[in-house]
């Protein structure tokens, strides 16, 4: 019998399911594994990005060589110059370090990110359970309680990687010598924004690299709020 948790057989599942419609969202950083099974799949698959215009140097050139990896093209969605801009003069460039991120990436994340899910019935993300206290409770397929898909209709989400854990997933990109941000090799475990990433110690949790002055229990950026209060 088939494993119900196979991340492959998930996003098999997802691109027969939904095809065209359905696309891979790509951070940058582990989702790498998620490109790789949809490869193998065999199906067609389209991947797209959020370019807050605050990422790493290294992370521009990681989705190159991604790209360059799978021969496709990644599509990049960015943010509203106009809202950006506002956001900038009213508050600076740093106001999230004072007032919370969420502003911040309402602007720069969340909305092209619903711009992007607008025009989709399904989306597969690299989010896995044991990525902080916001995600212990992820499920490997949900209708999203957040978003909604093309033409209003129910947006079908898709975390095949959920039961995996970091060491199982860095296993797959070794063994398989798929590319990876080489931020990676300087202590980076979570890879967001510069301004808002930074190196972990020695067995600190990979989500205490990321803003790192506010609750651990509010570390998500919007993208996925659907987890909390799981």
């Amino acid at each position: 019998m088939p494993d119900a948790t196979d991340p492959a057989a998930i996003i098999d599942q997802a691109l027969a399911e939904f095809g065209a419609d359905c696309a891979i969202a790509f951070s940058g950083a582990e989702d790498v594994v998620v490109l790789e099974y949809a490869r193998q799949s065999g199906r067609p698959f389209r991947v797209f990005t959020l370019d807050t215009g605050r990422l790493h140097a290294e992370t521009y050139a990681y989705l190159d060589r991604v790209e360059r990896h799978f021969g496709i093209r990644i599509e990049v969605m960015f943010p509203d110059a106009a809202a950006v801009e506002a956001l900038v003069r009213a508050k600076g460039l740093f106001s999230f370090r004072s007032d919370g991120h969420q502003e911040c990436c309402g602007i720069r994340k969340v909305a092209p990110l619903r711009r992007q899910l607008s025009t989709l019935r399904a989306w597969i993300t690299g989010q896995r359970k044991d990525q902080g206290a916001t995600r212990g409770g992820l499920p490997l397929r949900q209708v999203d309680p957040v978003f909604k898909g093309r033409d209003g209709g129910d947006l079908h989400k898709f975390n095949p990687l959920a039961e995996q854990t970091s060491d199982a997933v860095w296993t797959v990109i070794r063994a398989l010598d798929l590319p990876y941000n080489p931020l990676h090799e300087r202590g980076f475990v979570s890879i967001g924004c510069e301004p808002c990433t930074r190196p972990t110690l020695p067995n600190q949790h990979e989500r205490e690299g990321r803003w790192w002055w506010e609750d651990p229990g509010h570390k998500e950026c919007g993208l996925h709020s659907g987890n909390r209060g799981r």
